[in-house]
């Protein structure tokens, strides 16, 4: 066994790092990979978004599928999508002349896998009799049936869901909770990810180390100013701050949600059109069923000439009729737009103060208010966010001005 290549992984996995062409990566990942590899402890690490903390872990189980080859890993994201992509990068890593000479120099073996599939890898290093590959993956909602494992990786297994539904949160914390019982004796737990609310599961977490995005250093004062710019303030404080915005002021909390798609046939629709600039497009469906409200939500950081092809496809999924929208800033332009594409369209003259709308109609209406699952989170976010100084409010402003419309408008709700 080279031990010299050992003391290399041991100490200064970084050099490895940058030699696979991560040269961003510094010695803050230097100490993540080391802590990732070899602790002895469970840990959690939060760091903000673009940290390079998913690629410092794909790194990590390449060098421990090397360095501890009987051991069995266990991989958890949120989705199969996202389980998929990082048992690729790490089949990639192990596929590079880098990682197939290193194999060379410690065990004297060429490197290859003996399985290899979308959520497993397995190579020629295991010797183990158990029968299980050293890498499996699994989205959140996958059997854990029969699992086990030495070391389990949970990865963004919090997200937006999480912050915008409880029952998302319960979920999440109840399968983190099952997760315990397939780590073998003596095994441990290395979870990274972003915290979205009080009680989601990082709160369950043990060890938790915070990285936000004024410590690390990776991203210049610019390009973050840029970046708070872009997004709501919770979005911005929950992936770079590392941080939850509390609830307590908050106009509008605990959206509750509906999976039927008929309970929105037949409805209306609310464009709140962006036409350049730091506005998006916001786009409302909404039936109204005795008190209540049904609501499918979508917001594009777009023109609305970029967006109306696929707003026109969503009307004739949910057979949405009339198309409410605002006419004061375009002089009835997309009101004329929509006619010649044989839409039915009802244009209005907007004088009613923004906030004192959202407040009042949104508000007196909320606890009515049903959101489809397929709502767009950032839809959802840009409500939950919205104050009086919000800087993003089309959402807010698109499904208000329509529960206005069929309320009765101008007619006070409180």
């Amino acid at each position: 066994m080279n031990k010299q290549i050992i003391k290399l992984i041991r100490n200064e996995p970084i050099k490895l790092a940058h030699l696979l062409g991560f040269t961003d990566m510094n010695e803050l990942h230097n100490n993540w990979l080391k802590r990732i590899m070899f602790s002895d402890d469970d840990f959690t690490l939060l760091a903000h978004r673009s940290s390079y903390k998913t690629s410092t872990v794909s790194i990590a189980i390449a060098l421990l599928m090397i360095l501890y080859p009987n051991k069995v890993i266990f991989f958890m994201r949120k989705t199969d999508t996202d389980v998929i992509e990082i048992v690729r990068q790490v089949s990639n890593i192990l596929s590079t002349d880098l990682f197939r000479e290193i194999v060379e120099m410690i065990y004297d073996v060429e490197l290859r896998f003996t399985d290899k599939s979308a959520y497993k890898l397995n190579t020629n290093l295991n010797v183990s009799n158990k029968g299980a590959v050293q890498l499996l993956g699994l989205g959140i909602n996958g059997s854990l049936t029969g699992k086990h494992a030495d070391i389990i990786f949970t990865d963004d297994i919090v997200n937006i869901k999480d912050r915008i539904s409880k029952s998302e949160r319960e979920h999440t914390k109840l399968i983190y909770q099952e997760l315990q019982n397939i780590k073998n004796r003596g095994g441990r737990f290395v979870n990274t990810g972003t915290t979205w609310h009080k009680e989601d599961c990082i709160s369950l977490m043990p060890n938790k180390i915070y990285y936000d995005c004024y410590s690390t250093g990776l991203i210049n004062k610019d390009t973050l100013n840029a970046i708070r710019q872009s997004m709501t303030p919770s979005l911005f404080s929950a992936n770079y701050e590392l941080k939850h915005i509390a609830d307590e002021d908050a106009l509008f909390t605990n959206p509750q949600f509906f999976g039927d798609d008929k309970l929105l046939y037949n409805g209306v629709l609310h464009i709140d059109a962006s036409y350049g600039g730091g506005d998006g497009t916001a786009f409302t469906i909404i039936k109204q069923v005795g008190n209540c409200f049904y609501v499918l939500g979508k917001r594009r950081q777009k023109h609305v000439d970029d967006c109306l092809s696929e707003f026109y496809l969503l009307m004739d999924k949910y057979k949405a009729g009339t198309i409410y929208a605002e006419q004061n800033a375009d002089k009835g332009y997309l009101e004329k737009e929509m006619r010649m594409s044989n839409k039915i369209v009802k244009s209005y003259n907007e004088n009613m103060n923004k906030y004192i709308k959202i407040s009042t109609y949104l508000r007196a209406n909320w606890s009515k208010i049903y959101f489809h699952e397929d709502t767009d989170s950032e839809y959802l976010n840009e409500i939950l966010d919205y104050t009086e100084n919000a800087q993003h409010d089309d959402s807010p402003d698109s499904l208000a001005s329509i529960i206005r419309e069929l309320t009765g408008k101008g007619k006070w709700l409180y």
